[in-house]
């Protein structure tokens, strides 16, 4: 049977030797130091290499490591292209060469979660699967719905069936158990950042979708919000079971594809709804929907968006925080001191930390140009130059950045944020982006 961890102590050797490696890149750097070598040359070689290892053995393994090396990707997106490059390539390489579960080990996990009856529910079922991803995958099938009245044939309903694989929570809980040892290394990727809190707030956000029932709750909770919407659609949950979650497929152009080949005015429109999503479902749902990658969107031939996969949800009781749209607005407004006492109120600034005012306001202005106008596109161009400006160990926003805590209640609205960019310049979209943050966001007026 195929399960997960594949090969345990492997795994376990090669996270546990992470520190290892670490360690021996810190005598580099003292060696380094004794022959005279600049302090920035000793910084950026152990960063480098050190971020190398990282993101190469998370990108090797399945399962929890994985995971985890995917939510850490709002460090993967300050750094240079020549430490991240490799990370990258390692997760496209084994999202693609995912082996599928056999059929057996499927039909044994159908039977433990839905019961021994559970071929009685479907009308039809793939045993090829449509879809692997790094804890589960997705088959297509044919639901029989309960018939309206007796004596009725039941309804038939096109879905998709998530179905986890066996051992998966085991070798997630193994593989961020060794990952929170690592606390220290990340330190040399992002000094300023305190590492063990965030730490356990990622780990207990991605414990959370080994469980599909949560999983169906939130997309009920999201459905609900959206019921009926002229813009997003979201499709219903028809079963439920703790590694097993069958919804309603959903028939449309993969976001991908609209990437790809997709007209200027396609992809203004996809890149709208995107921004729409990001910012209304906190404040109709009080979820931010948390894995914004082109495969869990399809625009439908009625143009609306449909969202799937809702195993990553931020839960924003109230909606976005008010000091996000607040800071945002007196970024805007330039008013750096005011910028400054809302970042170190919120924990981004350390107590006690002196920090230059309009350094900080030069910082942040670039990141809310998109905001800061009626109209903006999102560009590959600009995201480059925005990489350069913030990954260059020499570039003043760089250094700066250095110093910057993030919390752990913004990491998932980081991660989301800086995802949802990636999208909309993958797409190179133009929209009113402004004119739906002052409608969705909170703490954002108009600036005059």
């Amino acid at each position: 049977m195929t399960d997960i961890p594949r090969r345990a102590a492997s795994r376990t050797a090669k996270l546990a030797a992470l520190p290892l490696g670490f360690a021996g890149r810190t005598v580099l750097g003292f060696g380094k130091r004794v022959t005279g070598l600049a302090s920035d040359v000793i910084s950026a070689d152990i960063q480098q290499r050190t971020a190398e290892q990282l993101f190469s053995v998370l990108g090797q393994l399945k399962g929890g490591a994985m995971k985890f090396g995917q939510a850490l990707s709002v460090f993967e997106a300050a750094l240079p292209e020549e430490m991240a490059g490799p990370y990258r390539q390692a997760l496209t390489k084994l999202q693609e060469a995912a082996p599928p579960l056999p059929a057996a080990s499927v039909h044994r996990v159908l039977a433990e979660q839905l019961g021994d009856d559970w071929r009685e529910r479907f009308a039809e079922f793939d045993e090829s699967p449509a879809a692997a991803a790094s804890i589960g995958q997705v088959h297509r099938a044919v639901w029989k719905l309960p018939p309206s009245r007796k004596g009725a044939k039941p309804k038939l309903l096109d879905v998709a069936v998530k179905v986890q694989y066996p051992g998966a929570g085991d070798a997630l809980l193994s593989d961020l158990k060794q990952l929170s040892r690592l606390a220290g290394m990340f330190k040399v990727v992002q000094p300023g950042i305190d590492m063990k809190p965030l730490l356990t707030e990622l780990r207990d956000r991605i414990t959370e979708e080994l469980d599909y029932e949560l999983e169906a709750t939130s997309q009920r909770t999201f459905r609900a919000a959206f019921a009926d919407d002229p813009e997003i659609f979201v499709p219903r949950v028809v079963g439920s079971a703790p590694r097993v979650l069958v919804t309603e497929w959903v028939e449309g152009t993969p976001l991908s594809k609209v990437i790809a080949d997709g007209t200027q005015a396609e992809r203004d429109e996809a890149g709208r709804l995107m921004a729409t999503l990001h910012f209304s479902a906190p404040a109709r749902a009080e979820l931010l929907h948390a894995d914004p990658h082109p495969g869990n969107f399809r625009i439908l031939p009625d143009g609306r968006l449909g969202v799937i996969d809702f195993g990553a949800v931020a839960r924003l009781p109230g909606g976005h925080p008010e000091p996000i749209g607040r800071l945002v607005r007196l970024a805007l407004a330039n008013d750096a001191d005011g910028v400054v006492d809302g970042l170190r109120d919120e924990g981004f600034i350390k107590p006690g930390d002196d920090i230059d005012a309009q350094g900080i306001l030069d910082f942040l202005l670039p990141l809310v140009e998109p905001i800061a106008h009626d109209e903006f596109q999102f560009t590959r161009a600009w995201l480059r130059s925005e990489a350069t400006r913030l990954g260059s160990p020499k570039s003043p926003a760089y250094q700066l950045s250095r110093k910057l805590n993030l919390p752990p209640s913004y990491l998932l609205i980081h991660r989301v944020t800086l995802g949802s960019i990636g999208v909309l310049c993958q797409l190179e979209a133009r929209a009113h982006y402004r004119a739906i943050v002052e409608r969705w966001l909170p703490g954002f007026a108009p600036v005059t």
